[in-house]
């Protein structure tokens, strides 16, 4: 059974900062499930069974960057329905902004992340993964 297509699928989302007004984002490359060749926040993913929403979000944050979560604020959740390789999914998120000292982070998915890039929030380039912009609107007055 499939997470999201044949039962609802529960991921975190994160906003990783520096705690200087930066956030971290990465170019999804081709190896990626979807969304291919756009940039994305990163440090987000799966929530797995028996673990809390703040484990699930130090994993992926250490997983995907290498860096220890300093300090992590709830900032709510989405639901989200889509089409996936022509199957609906159903997907609820819990979104997270996380501090991490910058020095520490690196790229540790080269093959799913080309490029890790710090940026404002204004100044993220294009092209997004397609739920970037409503998630920037949806948290920006809590980022």
């Amino acid at each position: 059974m499939k997470r999201g297509q044949d039962f609802i699928g529960v991921y975190v989302g994160t906003f990783v900062y520096d705690g200087d007004g930066n956030y971290l984002v990465g170019w999804r490359t081709k190896n990626c499930r979807d969304e291919h060749e756009r940039w994305d926040m990163v440090g987000g993913g799966g929530v797995e069974f028996g673990e809390t929403l703040e484990e699930a979000v130090k994993r992926e944050v250490k997983e995907e960057i290498g860096a220890d979560v300093i300090s992590l604020s709830y900032l709510g959740h989405k639901e989200t329905f889509r089409e996936h390789e022509g199957k609906s999914t159903h997907w609820v998120g819990f979104y997270y902004k996380v501090l991490v000292d910058p020095k520490t982070v690196k790229n540790m998915e080269p093959d799913m992340c080309g490029e890790l890039l710090w940026c404002t929030l204004d100044s993220i380039p294009h092209p997004r993964h397609s739920h970037m912009d409503s998630n920037l609107e949806k948290y920006k007055n809590k980022l």
